[in-house]
């Protein structure tokens, strides 16, 4: 660990963008309000979650195709897309484009694994091919190759009337850099790195082997660092945490009483790994800027990255972002090192 923590760089934030089935434009709208209400308190990015067959966002690129043209400085990402619900050709595609429709704002974050209850929608996902698709590090490679442009035919040249490429179009030379992985074990960090990717963390990490001692913190710190020693920029390869941080400075008590409960809630799921996969959660901070801020200094993990993206919690209110996002903005982000912007 080093003797003191990086200084914070870069705040960012990550929301889910729930909405109500029956009334799905006001909470896409919401969303959209909430990106531009970061931008103007100086956040450097927002993130949106990547839900499919729920009531959060399914669309996580068009979603920031509308965002790009509402914002003008503001970086726009996605925490995660799981591939297996994609075509790495079409998506890459999707994401150049709205790259481009941002002036070269957008960081897609992907992560990899057959599509959560892939039994159950297998046959309306992949009909014909279910048996067949390769949900491996293989299908990242092959998103990784399209946008960064490698030939995707061996045809290019004109056709009648028509002009053909042999890479995706449109290119977007800079987006190859800004392409994350997602992960939580030891072997995802070290893919990543030889890849060349970007490097998300989150509120969850595999606890590993059950014979040894687990702490978040440390668990999550090792997957940093070995990621970092398989990336060619080593040391300076970018990674991301996304804890789910809830300041409290200029909350009322009834937002307190209701963000504690929330985090109580959960807070049984931290203390031991859950399931076959064994995921260890880290608790929610909640708490003023200042509680919340010497917990960050103390978090072994933390102390080694200097771009966040701390996550919204789910289900609260329009109001409720507000105030959590205004609170990070003007004084947990200061507090953590990283000056107002204007300051």
């Amino acid at each position: 660990m080093p003797s003191t923590p990086r200084p914070l760089r870069r705040l960012g934030f990550l929301t889910i963008g729930l909405f109500d089935g029956a009334d799905p434009g006001k909470g896409h709208e919401s969303t959209l309000e909430i990106i531009e209400l970061g931008e103007r308190l100086g956040f450097d990015s927002a993130w949106v979650r990547h839900r499919h067959l729920q009531y959060g966002i399914s669309s996580p690129v068009a979603v920031l195709a509308a965002a790009s043209q509402r914002t003008s400085r503001i970086e726009l990402g996605t925490a995660v897309i799981p591939l297996g619900w994609e075509n790495p050709l079409r998506l890459a595609e999707d994401l150049a484009t709205v790259d481009i429709l941002s002036g070269g704002r957008l960081n897609p974050g992907v992560s990899v694994g057959p599509p959560m209850h892939y039994d159950q929608v297998r046959e309306a996902l992949y009909p014909d091919t279910a048996d067949a698709e390769d949900f491996s590090y293989e299908r990242v490679q092959r998103l990784l190759d399209h946008v960064r442009g490698k030939p995707a035919t061996d045809f290019s040249g004109v056709e009648g009337f028509e002009v053909f490429s042999d890479v995706v179009q449109p290119h977007s030379p800079g987006l190859g850099h800004r392409l994350w992985y997602g992960g939580g074990s030891l072997s995802s960090a070290r893919w990543a790195g030889e890849h060349g990717m970007n490097f998300l963390t989150s509120s969850v990490v595999r606890a590993g082997d059950p014979k040894d001692a687990y702490d978040f913190g440390e668990i999550q710190l090792s997957h940093i660092r070995e990621f970092r020693a398989h990336h060619p920029d080593g040391d300076a390869a970018r990674v991301s945490q996304g804890l789910v941080v809830i300041p409290t400075d200029s909350a009322t008590p009834e937002q307190r009483a209701k963000y504690e409960a929330y985090a109580a809630k959960r807070l049984p799921r931290t203390t031991a790994p859950q399931g076959p996969g064994r995921l260890l959660f880290a608790p929610d901070l909640v708490g003023t800027s200042a509680e919340i801020a010497e917990q960050l200094h103390a978090h072994a993990a933390f102390r080694e990255v200097d771009e966040v993206a701390f996550a919204l919690p789910f289900t609260f209110e329009h109001e409720d972002y507000v105030q959590i996002l205004t609170d990070m903005a003007t004084r947990l982000g200061p507090a953590l090192g990283r000056p107002q912007p204007g300051a």
